[in-house]
């Protein structure tokens, strides 16, 4: 009995932690579908209106059209924007056009949910479906519930990079296609994508490679269909978005800001070291690599070095943390990542009266989902010995001084 009350004291926090910031979130998404005006306020109204522009054969990527046809329809123009993805995602908002926003968002948010269990499901299935809780630091991630919040698209990537992991060995044509979801933000992946390269040159995984290649030809063609002049239009509005004046929270963009905010190369800086740092990575591992436990830290580095990310893009990395978070030895390290997690809900919450919370408290995010992987697969009595060694050393320096 006493082993039962102190497992269930170990287990409450935890527990509560996820329960609460799943809780939280899972009001404001209601609030959200009751709204008479409908969700106006959310990302997914950029997506509606984008494929409400194609289904009327107008241009998508259009600035000051889009921002008057959101205005009609009841978007303040405090809110207004436009969908940035490459027209080959266009083919997945497509069908939003022909349903009012209400009934499109209820689909959208499903969708989403959707890709989200599905792909904690996954891992908890392939990590060996232990009896535990610990799933549910996955399904209340707060990056993924602000995912959901806001309709973006990050959390359709996850799927992707789910069966990529589970079937890069037995299905690699289907996962490589599974992949190609990953195109629909590559800026998230870049250090990953060079290692994925590598990878596929040296152990001639082309099966992989034509997957991803054959989606993205026919996601493409299907584009093309849609809407012929969608690349032309696309980048115009590339050339003219200005996404480095925006306040993005991520270290890449802190780093231009702090050293000189003239200089755009600045941001891309992080990416690319961490390119080459994915090289060396890979290299001395290739004849033993595993895509399950080798490309977490690929995944971490990359969203730690990518030029421009938000806080709703975190969500990609369950398939890097949730391995760990299923085999760790500690539950203090559960506890430790859970209110992480909450942090970034206090943000959101703060962010209610105070919008630029959300984006000017979270730039830690990144780099301390990196350092919690770190912590957690570290071996066995390495910070006991960091923590001697620091002793020593300060024992030395006093018995210096006092010398």
């Amino acid at each position: 009995m006493p082993k039962k009350v102190l497992s269930l004291a170990a287990t409450l926090p935890f527990v509560t932690i996820c329960g609460l910031g799943f809780g939280f979130t899972a009001g404001i998404l209601l609030l959200a579908l009751l709204m008479p005006q409908g969700p106006t306020t959310r990302d997914y109204f950029f997506f509606w209106a984008t494929a409400r522009q194609l289904t009327q054969h107008h241009n998508p990527y259009d600035a000051l059209a889009m921002s008057q046809f959101e205005h009609s329809a009841g978007l303040s123009a405090g809110h207004a924007g436009l969908m940035r993805n490459p027209p080959w995602a266009l083919p997945l908002i497509y069908p939003l056009g022909f349903l009012s926003p209400r009934a499109g968002w209820i689909l959208w948010f499903f969708l989403l949910l959707t890709a989200l269990a599905a792909s904690v499901y996954l891992l908890w299935d392939w990590m060996g479906r232990q009896r535990n809780d610990r799933y549910m630091l996955g399904l209340s991630f707060a990056p993924a519930m602000i995912c959901l919040l806001y309709g973006q698209t990050s959390l359709l990537i996850l799927p992707g990079l789910v069966l990529f992991l589970g079937l890069y060995r037995t299905r690699p044509f289907l996962a490589g296609a599974a992949l190609s979801l990953c195109a629909l933000k590559p800026h998230l992946f870049l250090p990953f994508g060079v290692a994925l390269l590598g990878w596929i040159a040296v152990s001639r995984a082309y099966k992989v490679l034509a997957g991803a290649v054959t989606t993205l030809v026919a996601a493409c063609a299907i584009t093309t269909i849609i809407d012929p002049l969608a690349w032309v239009q696309y980048a115009r509005m590339a050339g003219t978005a200005r996404i480095e004046r925006e306040p993005i929270p991520c270290p890449s963009s802190l780093l231009r800001f702090w050293i000189s905010p003239a200089s755009v190369w600045l941001q891309f800086l992080p990416a690319l070291l961490g390119c080459i740092w994915a090289l060396t990575y890979y290299w001395p591992r290739r004849h033993e690599w595993d895509w399950l436990k080798n490309g977490a830290p690929l995944l971490l580095v990359s969203l730690a070095a990518a030029p421009y990310a938000w806080i709703y893009d975190h969500g990609v990395i369950l398939p890097a943390l949730l391995p760990s978070v299923f085999l760790a030895r500690s539950r203090n390290l559960l506890i430790a990542l859970a209110f992480l997690s909450a942090l970034v809900e206090v943000a959101l919450l703060c962010s209610i009266h105070y919008p630029p919370a959300l984006y000017r408290w979270t730039i830690w995010a990144a780099p301390a989902w990196l350092g919690w992987y770190l912590v957690a697969n570290a071996p066995p009595g390495s910070w006991d010995k960091a923590c001697f060694a620091l002793q020593s050393m300060s024992f030395l320096h006093v018995k210096k001084d006092a010398e």
